[in-house]
Protein backbone atom coordinates (compact mmCIF):
# COMPACT_ATOMS: atom_id res chain seq x y z
CA UNK A 1 0.00 0.00 0.00
CA UNK A 2 2.85 2.39 0.82
CA UNK A 3 4.50 1.62 -2.51
CA UNK A 4 1.48 2.79 -4.51
CA UNK A 5 0.45 5.79 -2.40
CA UNK A 6 2.51 8.29 -4.41
CA UNK A 7 1.03 6.93 -7.65
CA UNK A 8 -2.60 7.24 -6.54
CA UNK A 9 -1.92 10.75 -5.21
CA UNK A 10 -0.47 11.80 -8.57
CA UNK A 11 -3.46 10.36 -10.42
CA UNK A 12 -6.33 11.64 -8.31
CA UNK A 13 -5.41 14.44 -5.89
CA UNK A 14 -5.66 18.18 -6.63
CA UNK A 15 -3.51 20.96 -5.20
CA UNK A 16 -6.07 23.50 -6.46
CA UNK A 17 -8.93 21.85 -4.56
CA UNK A 18 -6.76 21.66 -1.44
CA UNK A 19 -5.95 25.35 -1.77
CA UNK A 20 -9.59 26.39 -2.21
CA UNK A 21 -10.57 24.33 0.81
CA UNK A 22 -7.92 26.07 2.93
CA UNK A 23 -9.35 29.45 1.98
CA UNK A 24 -12.90 28.61 2.99
CA UNK A 25 -14.16 26.76 -0.07
CA UNK A 26 -14.57 29.86 -2.24
CA UNK A 27 -12.66 31.03 -5.33
CA UNK A 28 -13.53 34.31 -7.07
CA UNK A 29 -12.07 35.82 -10.24
CA UNK A 30 -13.58 38.15 -12.80
CA UNK A 31 -17.36 37.98 -12.52
CA UNK A 32 -17.43 34.33 -11.38
CA UNK A 33 -17.54 32.94 -7.84
CA UNK A 34 -17.15 29.19 -7.31
CA UNK A 35 -18.30 27.66 -4.02
CA UNK A 36 -17.29 24.13 -3.07
CA UNK A 37 -19.28 21.96 -0.70
CA UNK A 38 -17.41 21.33 2.54
CA UNK A 39 -17.39 17.56 1.94
CA UNK A 40 -17.25 15.93 -1.48
CA UNK A 41 -15.27 13.45 -3.52
CA UNK A 42 -13.46 10.29 -2.45
CA UNK A 43 -14.48 8.73 0.86
CA UNK A 44 -12.24 6.39 2.85
CA UNK A 45 -13.89 3.26 1.44
CA UNK A 46 -13.34 4.39 -2.15
CA UNK A 47 -9.73 5.41 -1.50
CA UNK A 48 -9.09 2.03 0.14
CA UNK A 49 -10.60 0.13 -2.80
CA UNK A 50 -8.49 2.03 -5.34
CA UNK A 51 -5.33 1.67 -3.25
CA UNK A 52 -5.91 -2.08 -2.95
CA UNK A 53 -6.37 -2.41 -6.72
CA UNK A 54 -3.11 -0.53 -7.35
CA UNK A 55 -1.35 -2.53 -4.64
CA UNK A 56 -2.58 -5.80 -6.19
CA UNK A 57 -1.02 -4.88 -9.52
CA UNK A 58 2.21 -3.92 -7.74
CA UNK A 59 2.29 -7.08 -5.61
CA UNK A 60 1.29 -9.39 -8.49
CA UNK A 61 3.17 -7.96 -11.50
CA UNK A 62 2.51 -9.17 -15.01
CA UNK A 63 2.31 -11.81 -16.36
CA UNK A 64 0.05 -12.66 -13.37
CA UNK A 65 -3.49 -12.12 -14.56
CA UNK A 66 -5.74 -9.87 -12.46
CA UNK A 67 -9.49 -9.72 -13.00
CA UNK A 68 -11.98 -7.24 -11.58
CA UNK A 69 -15.66 -8.01 -10.97
CA UNK A 70 -17.35 -5.21 -12.89
CA UNK A 71 -16.07 -1.78 -11.84
CA UNK A 72 -13.92 -0.95 -8.81
CA UNK A 73 -16.16 2.09 -8.19
CA UNK A 74 -18.72 3.97 -10.27
CA UNK A 75 -16.45 6.43 -12.00
CA UNK A 76 -15.42 6.00 -15.66
CA UNK A 77 -12.06 7.80 -15.40
CA UNK A 78 -10.96 5.71 -12.41
CA UNK A 79 -12.04 2.48 -14.09
CA UNK A 80 -10.18 3.45 -17.27
CA UNK A 81 -7.04 3.96 -15.15
CA UNK A 82 -7.49 0.53 -13.55
CA UNK A 83 -7.83 -1.11 -16.98
CA UNK A 84 -4.73 0.73 -18.19
CA UNK A 85 -2.74 -1.21 -15.57
CA UNK A 86 -3.67 -4.47 -17.26
CA UNK A 87 -6.50 -5.36 -14.87
CA UNK A 88 -9.29 -7.02 -16.87
CA UNK A 89 -12.94 -6.31 -16.06
CA UNK A 90 -15.34 -9.24 -16.15
CA UNK A 91 -19.03 -9.41 -15.27
CA UNK A 92 -20.04 -8.58 -11.68
CA UNK A 93 -21.78 -11.96 -11.78
CA UNK A 94 -19.44 -14.04 -14.00
CA UNK A 95 -20.94 -16.66 -16.27
CA UNK A 96 -19.69 -20.24 -16.18
CA UNK A 97 -17.86 -19.51 -19.43
CA UNK A 98 -16.02 -16.57 -17.82
CA UNK A 99 -15.21 -18.62 -14.73
CA UNK A 100 -13.79 -21.41 -16.91
CA UNK A 101 -11.01 -19.04 -17.98
CA UNK A 102 -9.99 -18.26 -14.39
CA UNK A 103 -7.44 -20.50 -12.67
CA UNK A 104 -6.04 -20.85 -9.17
CA UNK A 105 -3.00 -18.78 -10.22
CA UNK A 106 -5.16 -15.76 -11.10
CA UNK A 107 -6.13 -12.80 -8.91
CA UNK A 108 -9.71 -11.54 -8.70
CA UNK A 109 -10.56 -8.14 -7.20
CA UNK A 110 -13.92 -7.74 -5.47
CA UNK A 111 -15.11 -4.11 -5.89
CA UNK A 112 -16.01 -1.60 -3.20
CA UNK A 113 -19.72 -2.49 -3.25
CA UNK A 114 -18.99 -6.20 -2.77
CA UNK A 115 -20.21 -9.24 -4.63
CA UNK A 116 -22.98 -11.79 -4.34
CA UNK A 117 -22.53 -14.77 -2.05
CA UNK A 118 -22.85 -17.29 -4.89
CA UNK A 119 -20.19 -15.51 -6.95
CA UNK A 120 -17.75 -15.46 -4.05
CA UNK A 121 -18.32 -19.14 -3.33
CA UNK A 122 -17.61 -20.03 -6.97
CA UNK A 123 -14.39 -18.01 -6.93
CA UNK A 124 -13.29 -19.63 -3.67
CA UNK A 125 -13.98 -23.04 -5.19
CA UNK A 126 -11.69 -22.13 -8.10
CA UNK A 127 -8.91 -21.51 -5.56
CA UNK A 128 -7.92 -18.14 -7.07
CA UNK A 129 -6.50 -15.30 -4.99
CA UNK A 130 -9.17 -12.84 -3.87
CA UNK A 131 -8.44 -9.17 -3.15
CA UNK A 132 -11.54 -7.99 -1.30
CA UNK A 133 -12.06 -4.20 -1.39
CA UNK A 134 -15.64 -4.29 -0.06
CA UNK A 135 -16.44 -1.15 1.94
CA UNK A 136 -16.82 -1.64 5.69
CA UNK A 137 -20.15 0.19 5.72
CA UNK A 138 -21.51 -2.25 3.15
CA UNK A 139 -20.35 -5.19 5.27
CA UNK A 140 -22.18 -3.68 8.26
CA UNK A 141 -25.41 -3.90 6.27
CA UNK A 142 -24.61 -7.50 5.35
CA UNK A 143 -24.13 -8.38 9.01
CA UNK A 144 -27.55 -6.98 9.81
CA UNK A 145 -29.46 -8.76 7.03
CA UNK A 146 -27.67 -12.04 7.82
CA UNK A 147 -28.97 -11.72 11.36
CA UNK A 148 -32.46 -11.07 10.04
CA UNK A 149 -32.12 -14.16 7.85
CA UNK A 150 -31.07 -16.40 10.74
CA UNK A 151 -34.11 -15.22 12.70
CA UNK A 152 -36.50 -15.82 9.74
CA UNK A 153 -37.08 -12.07 9.46
CA UNK A 154 -37.77 -10.62 6.00
CA UNK A 155 -35.32 -7.86 5.04
CA UNK A 156 -37.02 -4.85 3.49
CA UNK A 157 -34.15 -3.07 1.76
CA UNK A 158 -34.41 0.55 0.70
CA UNK A 159 -32.34 0.70 -2.47
CA UNK A 160 -32.09 0.13 -6.20
CA UNK A 161 -32.77 -3.53 -6.95
CA UNK A 162 -30.35 -3.64 -9.92
CA UNK A 163 -27.47 -1.87 -8.19
CA UNK A 164 -24.45 -4.11 -7.50
CA UNK A 165 -24.42 -3.26 -3.81
CA UNK A 166 -28.09 -4.11 -3.35
CA UNK A 167 -27.67 -7.37 -5.27
CA UNK A 168 -24.81 -8.31 -2.96
CA UNK A 169 -26.91 -7.39 0.09
CA UNK A 170 -29.96 -9.35 -1.03
CA UNK A 171 -27.76 -12.41 -1.56
CA UNK A 172 -26.71 -12.14 2.08
CA UNK A 173 -30.38 -12.06 3.12
CA UNK A 174 -31.06 -15.55 1.75
CA UNK A 175 -27.75 -17.38 2.05
CA UNK A 176 -27.51 -18.16 5.77
CA UNK A 177 -30.97 -18.89 7.08
CA UNK A 178 -34.68 -18.89 6.33
CA UNK A 179 -34.95 -15.19 5.53
CA UNK A 180 -36.45 -13.46 2.52
CA UNK A 181 -36.08 -9.95 1.11
CA UNK A 182 -38.06 -7.25 -0.65
CA UNK A 183 -36.42 -4.17 -2.19
CA UNK A 184 -38.32 -0.86 -2.16
CA UNK A 185 -36.99 2.03 -4.23
CA UNK A 186 -39.01 4.98 -2.92
CA UNK A 187 -41.86 6.09 -0.68
CA UNK A 188 -44.49 5.21 -3.29
CA UNK A 189 -43.34 1.58 -3.23
CA UNK A 190 -43.07 1.74 0.56
CA UNK A 191 -46.70 2.85 0.80
CA UNK A 192 -47.74 -0.08 -1.41
CA UNK A 193 -46.00 -2.45 1.03
CA UNK A 194 -47.61 -0.74 4.03
CA UNK A 195 -51.03 -1.00 2.41
CA UNK A 196 -50.55 -4.73 1.88
CA UNK A 197 -49.41 -5.18 5.50
CA UNK A 198 -52.55 -3.43 6.71
CA UNK A 199 -55.19 -4.62 4.26
CA UNK A 200 -53.81 -7.50 2.21
CA UNK A 201 -54.90 -7.49 -1.41
CA UNK A 202 -54.21 -9.09 -4.76
CA UNK A 203 -51.06 -11.14 -4.18
CA UNK A 204 -50.38 -11.71 -7.86
CA UNK A 205 -50.66 -7.99 -8.60
CA UNK A 206 -48.29 -7.22 -5.72
CA UNK A 207 -45.71 -9.71 -6.97
CA UNK A 208 -46.04 -8.37 -10.49
CA UNK A 209 -45.45 -4.82 -9.27
CA UNK A 210 -42.25 -5.80 -7.43
CA UNK A 211 -41.01 -8.31 -10.00
CA UNK A 212 -37.23 -8.64 -9.78
CA UNK A 213 -37.16 -7.08 -6.32
CA UNK A 214 -37.91 -10.02 -4.02
CA UNK A 215 -36.46 -13.39 -3.07
CA UNK A 216 -37.40 -16.72 -4.63
CA UNK A 217 -40.52 -18.06 -2.94
CA UNK A 218 -41.43 -14.70 -1.41
CA UNK A 219 -45.10 -14.62 -0.32
CA UNK A 220 -46.34 -11.23 0.92
CA UNK A 221 -49.10 -12.88 2.95
CA UNK A 222 -46.46 -14.79 4.94
CA UNK A 223 -43.22 -12.87 4.69
CA UNK A 224 -44.52 -9.41 5.56
CA UNK A 225 -45.55 -10.49 9.04
CA UNK A 226 -42.08 -9.97 10.54
CA UNK A 227 -39.71 -7.57 8.82
CA UNK A 228 -36.42 -5.78 9.38
CA UNK A 229 -35.45 -2.64 7.48
CA UNK A 230 -31.98 -2.11 5.97
CA UNK A 231 -30.73 -0.01 3.07
CA UNK A 232 -28.31 0.48 0.25
CA UNK A 233 -25.68 2.66 1.94
CA UNK A 234 -25.86 5.46 -0.62
CA UNK A 235 -29.57 6.32 -0.45
CA UNK A 236 -30.91 9.63 0.86
CA UNK A 237 -30.88 9.40 4.63
CA UNK A 238 -34.13 11.32 5.10
CA UNK A 239 -35.96 9.01 2.70
CA UNK A 240 -34.57 5.87 4.37
CA UNK A 241 -35.71 7.16 7.75
CA UNK A 242 -39.16 7.83 6.34
CA UNK A 243 -39.27 4.29 4.92
CA UNK A 244 -38.51 3.02 8.42
CA UNK A 245 -41.17 5.22 10.03
CA UNK A 246 -43.91 4.24 7.60
CA UNK A 247 -43.29 0.51 7.88
CA UNK A 248 -43.04 0.71 11.67
CA UNK A 249 -46.32 2.65 11.78
CA UNK A 250 -48.04 0.03 9.60
CA UNK A 251 -46.80 -2.78 11.85
CA UNK A 252 -48.00 -0.96 14.98
CA UNK A 253 -51.40 -0.40 13.42
CA UNK A 254 -51.61 -4.02 12.25
CA UNK A 255 -50.35 -5.79 15.38
CA UNK A 256 -50.50 -3.17 18.15
CA UNK A 257 -47.66 -1.16 19.69
CA UNK A 258 -46.98 -3.70 22.51
CA UNK A 259 -46.20 -6.37 19.87
CA UNK A 260 -43.97 -4.25 17.66
CA UNK A 261 -40.78 -6.00 18.83
CA UNK A 262 -42.07 -9.30 17.45
CA UNK A 263 -42.83 -7.89 14.02
CA UNK A 264 -40.41 -5.04 13.27
CA UNK A 265 -36.62 -4.54 13.45
CA UNK A 266 -34.53 -1.60 12.33
CA UNK A 267 -30.84 -0.68 12.30
CA UNK A 268 -29.18 2.50 11.04
CA UNK A 269 -27.04 1.42 8.07
CA UNK A 270 -26.61 4.75 6.22
CA UNK A 271 -22.99 5.29 5.21
CA UNK A 272 -21.38 8.10 7.22
CA UNK A 273 -19.56 9.51 4.19
CA UNK A 274 -22.76 9.55 2.16
CA UNK A 275 -24.49 11.47 4.94
CA UNK A 276 -21.60 13.93 5.29
CA UNK A 277 -21.79 14.77 1.59
CA UNK A 278 -25.55 15.18 1.69
CA UNK A 279 -25.33 17.40 4.78
CA UNK A 280 -22.54 19.49 3.20
CA UNK A 281 -24.60 20.03 0.05
CA UNK A 282 -27.65 20.98 2.10
CA UNK A 283 -25.51 23.62 3.82
CA UNK A 284 -24.11 24.84 0.48
CA UNK A 285 -27.62 25.17 -0.92
CA UNK A 286 -28.39 27.73 1.77
CA UNK A 287 -25.84 30.07 0.15
CA UNK A 288 -26.92 32.36 -2.72
CA UNK A 289 -26.03 30.56 -5.96
CA UNK A 290 -27.14 30.67 -9.57
CA UNK A 291 -26.53 27.03 -10.48
CA UNK A 292 -24.98 23.79 -9.22
CA UNK A 293 -22.52 21.43 -10.89
CA UNK A 294 -22.47 17.83 -9.63
CA UNK A 295 -19.50 15.80 -10.88
CA UNK A 296 -19.41 12.00 -10.91
CA UNK A 297 -20.19 8.77 -12.71
CA UNK A 298 -23.68 8.57 -14.13
CA UNK A 299 -24.23 5.15 -12.53
CA UNK A 300 -23.12 6.38 -9.10
CA UNK A 301 -26.03 6.16 -6.68
CA UNK A 302 -24.68 8.58 -4.08
CA UNK A 303 -23.87 11.14 -6.81
CA UNK A 304 -27.35 10.90 -8.32
CA UNK A 305 -28.88 11.70 -4.94
CA UNK A 306 -26.75 14.84 -4.66
CA UNK A 307 -28.07 15.92 -8.06
CA UNK A 308 -31.58 15.12 -6.89
CA UNK A 309 -31.10 17.41 -3.88
CA UNK A 310 -29.83 20.25 -6.05
CA UNK A 311 -32.62 19.96 -8.62
CA UNK A 312 -35.17 20.80 -5.96
CA UNK A 313 -33.71 24.27 -5.46
CA UNK A 314 -31.83 25.57 -8.51
CA UNK A 315 -30.59 24.66 -12.01
CA UNK A 316 -28.39 21.57 -11.53
CA UNK A 317 -26.12 19.87 -14.04
CA UNK A 318 -24.88 16.32 -13.37
CA UNK A 319 -21.72 15.84 -15.46
CA UNK A 320 -19.13 13.07 -15.60
CA UNK A 321 -16.22 15.40 -16.37
CA UNK A 322 -15.30 18.94 -17.44
CA UNK A 323 -15.49 18.08 -21.15
CA UNK A 324 -19.29 18.03 -20.82
CA UNK A 325 -19.16 21.85 -20.50
CA UNK A 326 -18.61 22.32 -24.22
CA UNK A 327 -19.18 26.08 -24.24
CA UNK A 328 -21.01 28.80 -22.36
CA UNK A 329 -23.90 28.03 -24.67
CA UNK A 330 -23.95 24.22 -24.43
CA UNK A 331 -23.58 21.67 -21.66
CA UNK A 332 -24.16 17.92 -21.91
CA UNK A 333 -25.38 16.37 -18.66
CA UNK A 334 -27.17 13.36 -17.26
CA UNK A 335 -30.93 13.45 -16.84
CA UNK A 336 -31.63 10.74 -14.29
CA UNK A 337 -35.39 10.97 -14.85
CA UNK A 338 -35.10 9.97 -18.51
CA UNK A 339 -31.94 7.90 -17.95
CA UNK A 340 -29.95 9.55 -20.73
CA UNK A 341 -27.47 12.30 -21.45
CA UNK A 342 -29.14 15.52 -22.60
CA UNK A 343 -28.03 18.92 -23.89
CA UNK A 344 -28.93 22.29 -22.39
CA UNK A 345 -28.23 25.55 -24.19
CA UNK A 346 -27.51 28.99 -22.69
CA UNK A 347 -26.78 27.36 -19.36
CA UNK A 348 -24.04 29.82 -18.29
CA UNK A 349 -25.56 33.33 -18.45
CA UNK A 350 -23.28 36.25 -19.33
CA UNK A 351 -23.62 38.10 -16.02
CA UNK A 352 -22.02 37.88 -12.58
CA UNK A 353 -22.52 34.31 -11.40
CA UNK A 354 -22.05 32.13 -8.33
CA UNK A 355 -21.68 28.43 -9.14
CA UNK A 356 -21.72 25.66 -6.55
CA UNK A 357 -19.75 22.45 -7.07
CA UNK A 358 -19.98 19.10 -5.34
CA UNK A 359 -19.16 15.51 -6.22
CA UNK A 360 -20.04 11.99 -5.23
CA UNK A 361 -17.89 9.75 -3.06
CA UNK A 362 -16.49 8.00 -6.13
CA UNK A 363 -15.25 11.17 -7.88
CA UNK A 364 -11.54 12.07 -7.59
CA UNK A 365 -10.46 15.64 -6.83
CA UNK A 366 -8.56 16.00 -10.09
CA UNK A 367 -11.90 15.91 -11.93
CA UNK A 368 -13.19 18.68 -9.64
CA UNK A 369 -10.10 20.72 -10.50
CA UNK A 370 -10.78 20.20 -14.21
CA UNK A 371 -14.35 21.44 -13.74
CA UNK A 372 -13.19 24.55 -11.87
CA UNK A 373 -10.61 25.39 -14.54
CA UNK A 374 -13.21 24.88 -17.28
CA UNK A 375 -15.75 27.18 -15.62
CA UNK A 376 -13.27 30.03 -15.37
CA UNK A 377 -12.00 29.33 -18.88
CA UNK A 378 -15.54 29.76 -20.20
CA UNK A 379 -15.56 33.19 -18.53
CA UNK A 380 -12.29 34.13 -20.17
CA UNK A 381 -10.27 33.83 -16.95
CA UNK A 382 -6.99 31.93 -16.68
CA UNK A 383 -6.64 30.55 -13.17
CA UNK A 384 -2.93 30.13 -13.68
CA UNK A 385 -2.46 33.89 -13.60
CA UNK A 386 -4.97 34.44 -10.79
CA UNK A 387 -3.36 31.88 -8.52
CA UNK A 388 0.16 33.11 -9.31
CA UNK A 389 -0.77 36.62 -8.16
CA UNK A 390 -2.60 35.50 -5.02
CA UNK A 391 -0.80 34.28 -1.88
CA UNK A 392 -1.54 30.69 -0.93
CA UNK A 393 -3.75 30.44 2.14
Amino acid sequence: MQAVEALTVSHYRSSLVDRIRRQGGVLAAGDLIVRLAKEFGFCYGVERAIDLAYAARNYFPEPTRIFLLGEIIHNPEVNDQIRAMGIVSISPRPTDEELAHISAEDVVIIPAFGTEVDTRRKLEAKGCILVDTTCGDVMSVWKRVRQYSKESVTSIIHGKARHEETKATTSQATAYGAGHYLVVYDLVETDAVCDYILHGGDKDAFLQRFQGSYSHGFDPEVHLQTVGVANQTTMLRGETEEVQRRIRRAMEERYGAPEIGSHFRVFDTICGATQERQDALQHLLQEPMDLLIVVGGYNSSNTSHLAEMGEKQLPTYFIKNAAMMESAGLIRHWNQHSGREVETTDWLPNRPLTVGITAGASCPNNLIEDAIHRLFELRGVSLQGVLADAPAA
